[in-house]
């Protein structure tokens, strides 16, 4: 039984939950800072808010893309490839990064929370890259190699 679709499964349902979460807790954010009426470091807070907003709903839309693909891996049960393939890439990087953060700013359980969803994107783009070939000293059952040539032994060694 393969892995593969299951993992995949789960990437796009994590990913569409973050994407939502990232959207939401930063848009949460504006509305705080737009309330607060204070200034960092000389900064308006109208534009901080706003900025809050739209970093937020940036980041939302990049983790929802990236469930996105996850997703259309479910469900043709095929290795992303291309566009998706970076698009997943970039978002284990992200995560590795997060996770880093985390640990320090927010506590443990987030950096296991971006730690695992890190594992599951590695572990889906790892599960698609292996190949299923035969074993070696197995012939497939036609007699021929896969490439529709007939397989062949390779040829004798020779002394100088």
């Amino acid at each position: 039984m393969s892995v593969r679709r299951p993992v995949a499964w789960i990437v796009a349902v994590v990913l569409f939950a973050e994407a939502v979460g990232v959207a939401a807790l930063n848009w949460f954010l504006g509305i705080v800072v737009d309330r607060q009426d204070m200034s960092l470091a000389g900064l308006d807070p109208g534009m901080m808010s706003v900025s809050s907003k739209i970093g937020g709903v940036v980041f939302g839309l990049y983790f929802a893309l990236c469930g996105l693909v996850a997703l259309l891996v479910a469900l043709r049960d095929r290795p992303p490839a291309g566009l998706g393939r970076i698009l997943l890439i970039s978002a284990a990087v992200v995560h590795g990064l997060l996770g880093a953060f985390t640990w320090g700013l927010v506590g443990p359980g987030a950096f296991v929370f971006m730690i695992a969803v890190l594992g599951l994107l590695v572990l889906l783009l790892m599960t698609y890259d292996a190949r299923e070939e035969p074993a070696a000293g197995q012939r497939p059952e036609d007699g021929k190699g896969g490439d529709g040539a007939p397989v062949s032994p390779p040829p004798a060694p020779t002394t100088p």
